[in-house]
């Protein structure tokens, strides 16, 4: 990329430690589509960028304080920053809806594992929040990273915007990258970064209380296949499934199973089998309550007893496809061992489930 000297000028007045990147600067790499250039908005030099991103692939960040200023359309798209990035598949992102300016889904923090973003399963505080989002000025973001958690904080505020209880991956060292794949721009100057251990985190997490045994946290996950295989299929055989191999996977603190931890969803290998044995001392019924991204069938004992989706939008126009104890069914366990298969399909935003047992 090349661009004028007069993007030199882009530089904030940050303290010296902080590594400032100009955008004309070589360690900017561009990504997609995007063809980023230079042009006055808002009456200050600034970086458009769309349908595509900038990557600082050097920028070893792992904890720190990351900022920048933003200046935003009046449109729906999803602009973001990504770091602690492994590659192009891994990294946490943080992004926000100026479509939503106001709504309890303004912004959010979402992981993304092997190239899906998990925003249907981690939602609500902690994960996302209200905002309002000006898109007839600047507006200043700065992120401030520290082991598990986050802070964002707008403009010089000294309360943060979003408190990110729980960064989901694993804390390690990586790339950072401005991010916005819609052909709507968004504009940047002011591009800045420290990566060090000496910040602080001023919000203060509640402990999530512990799961009730009711949860079920242990599950076999299969390898993805494909959805159609499971068309019109009330009852599964040994054929049905002899190919399958499988992992075990454990809930997280909210309960929660994120398939995209062992896989990422494609074409033709969009459905995994989660699997776990109930042991009935004597026959009875049991309800079922679960929850699930994006549609799913509930087989026990190898019979079905259950077809639900749970899609972006199937319930509502506003319905976000988000996970929750939103379904149920009842089962009817013999005695000894059961066997409680559950398929999952995704499409996108979030493939996993969770699920508790009455």
């Amino acid at each position: 990329m090349r661009f004028p000297l007069f993007l030199l000028l882009l530089l904030p007045c940050f303290a010296d430690a902080q590594t400032v990147i100009p955008f004309n600067s070589p360690r900017w790499k561009a990504k997609g589509k995007a063809t980023p250039f230079e042009e006055l908005h808002l009456g200050k030099p600034a970086l458009r960028l769309q349908e595509g991103g900038l990557l600082l692939e050097d920028a070893n960040f792992k904890n720190g304080i990351i900022e920048f200023d933003i200046a935003l359309a009046a449109d729906r798209y999803f602009p973001a920053i990504e770091f602690r990035m492994q590659d192009e598949n891994n990294y946490e992102q943080y992004y926000i809806r100026p479509h939503q300016s106001g709504n309890p889904d303004a912004m959010q923090y979402t992981p993304v594992y092997n190239d899906l973003p998990g925003w249907q399963l981690y939602h609500g505080p902690g994960y996302s929040n209200a905002a309002l989002l000006p898109v007839d000025r600047w507006l200043h973001i700065k992120l401030v990273i520290l082991g598990d958690q986050g802070e964002v904080y707008f403009d010089q505020d000294s309360i943060p915007v979003l408190f990110i209880r729980h960064l989901k991956r694993d804390v390690a060292s990586g790339m950072i990258k401005l991010n916005n794949v819609a052909p709507v721009p968004a504009w940047y100057r002011n591009f800045a970064y420290i990566a060090t251990d000496a910040v602080t985190i001023k919000s203060k997490a509640t402990p999530p209380p512990p799961l009730p045994p009711s949860v079920l946290t242990s599950w076999g996950v299969s390898n993805p296949f494909d959805e159609a295989l499971l068309k019109d299929k009330t009852e599964l055989s040994v054929t049905d499934t002899a190919t399958l191999g499988w992992k075990g996977l454990k809930a997280d603190d909210l309960g929660i199973i994120d398939f995209s931890v062992l896989a990422g969803a494609a074409p033709k290998k969009n459905t995994v089998f989660a699997r776990v044995t109930i042991q009935a001392d004597k026959p009875g019924v049991k309800k079922l309550t679960f929850g699930f991204s994006d549609r799913a069938k509930v087989y026990l004992n190898n019979q079905l007893l259950y077809e639900g989706t749970d899609n972006f939008l199937s319930r509502d126009y506003r319905f976000l496809g988000t996970i929750g104890y939103f379904d149920a069914v009842y089962l009817h366990l013999k005695k000894g061992p059961n066997e409680l298969w559950i398929a999952v399909s995704e499409n996108f935003g979030g493939w996993g489930i969770k699920a508790k047992l009455e």
